[in-house]
């Protein structure tokens, strides 16, 4: 069964696979990374892991029974009780729904785990498929996505909340 896993230092070989395998097919609806990118990957690994030690982000991989990895789910906090959420998921994976799985259990992690109210996510006008995962998932539209949101793309932000908001508790502050 595939299982969602923070982002470890064993895992690196395994999501540098990901990245180089699913390259082309990644390119047709985001931004390519550039050749730099995989070049020095182990130290954007090392990079990564402090990031994510440090707390501004937390890194997910969806690892499957053999160990491959089929998915990248991120977490970026942009505030107190709120992230954004940016995920990729292989080619050989698409259209089975475990994006929508993998994004399903990232909002019950964002809460119970990192403590957030509210998830965003941005996505270009080219891809039906992300926008389909973030609707199905609970998010709705919000507003329009600039070049410097989606990588020099036009796209669409998309909103949801996760677990209690505080000031949603009712009482005036």
């Amino acid at each position: 069964m595939d299982e969602l896993q923070r982002l470890r230092g064993d895992h690196e070989a395994a999501v540098l696979a990901f990245e180089l395998a699913n390259r082309a097919y990644f390119a047709a609806s985001i931004s390519d990374r550039g050749d730099e990118f995989f070049e020095h990957f182990a130290e954007r690994h090392s990079a990564m892991l402090a990031e994510q030690e440090a707390g501004s982000v937390a890194y997910y991989v969806l690892v499957a029974e053999d160990g491959s990895i089929l998915g990248r789910f991120n977490l970026f906090f942009v505030g107190e009780e709120t992230a954004n959420l940016g995920y990729r998921v292989a080619e050989q994976a698409a259209g089975r729904g475990v994006a929508t799985a993998a994004v399903r259990e990232l909002c019950r992690l964002a809460a119970e785990e990192h403590g957030l109210h509210q998830l965003r996510a941005a996505t270009s006008h080219g891809n039906a498929a992300s926008q389909k995962v973030l609707v199905r998932t609970g998010f709705v539209e919000v507003g329009q996505a600039g070049p410097a949101d989606l990588g020099g793309k036009q796209g669409v932000w998309f909103q949801r909340g996760v677990g209690e908001s505080r000031t949603a508790s009712g009482g005036a502050g």
